[in-house]
C-alpha cells in the first residue's frame, strides 16, 4: 500500500507542476508586447518612452515612432528599446511587387540622422544603397514631422 501511496503522489506531483506551469506560461503571453496582434505597433512604441529603473532609454522617440509608422507594411518580429533595435520580417510594400525586410538600429537619443541605421534586405539579396537611404531619409523626415506635431520644439 505505501508504495501505491508515493506512485499516486508522485503523478498528482506532476500534474500540480506541469499544470502551474503552463497557467504560468499562459499569462505571459497575454502580457507580451511582440506578439503580432493589432497593438503591436502602439505596445512597441510605448516601449521606447518607458524607463528601467533609474536608466532610462536611450533611442529618440521620434525617430522610433517614425521607423514603425513608415516601415508599417513589415511585420514586427522583436523589439528592444533599450538598446534600439527593431527587427521586422518580410513584406511587401503598398504597389509594390518585391518583398523587403528590415533591421533598424536607432544609436542615440538625438534626433540625428547619425541616430539611426537601417539594414535592408530583399528575398534575392541587398538592395543598393539609394534604396537604403530613401528610407533612411523617409524615416528621418516623418520623425521631424512627429515632432513639430508633438509642439516640443
Amino acid at each position: 500500500m505505501g508504495d501505491l501511496a508515493l506512485t499516486t503522489f508522485s503523478h498528482f506531483a506532476k500534474i500540480t507542476v506541469i499544470s502551474t506551469s503552463l497557467l504560468a506560461l499562459s499569462a505571459c503571453a497575454s502580457l507580451n508586447p511582440f506578439s503580432g496582434g493589432s497593438n503591436s505597433e502602439a505596445s512597441a512604441t510605448r516601449q521606447a518612452s518607458r524607463v528601467n529603473g533609474a536608466e532610462s532609454v536611450a533611442v529618440n522617440r521620434y525617430i522610433w515612432a517614425a521607423a514603425l509608422d513608415v516601415l508599417n507594411f513589415l511585420p514586427i518580429e522583436s523589439v528592444d528599446p533599450f538598446t534600439g533595435v527593431i527587427v521586422m520580417g518580410y513584406g511587401t510594400p503598398p504597389g509594390g511587387n518585391r518583398a523587403y525586410r528590415a533591421t533598424v538600429y536607432i544609436t542615440d537619443p538625438a534626433l540625428d540622422a547619425r541616430s539611426l541605421n537601417v539594414a535592408l534586405q530583399s528575398r534575392s539579396g541587398t538592395v543598393s544603397a539609394e534604396t537604403q537611404r530613401a528610407i533612411e531619409d523617409a524615416i528621418l523626415s516623418r520623425a521631424r514631422q512627429i515632432r513639430i506635431a508633438d509642439g516640443t520644439l
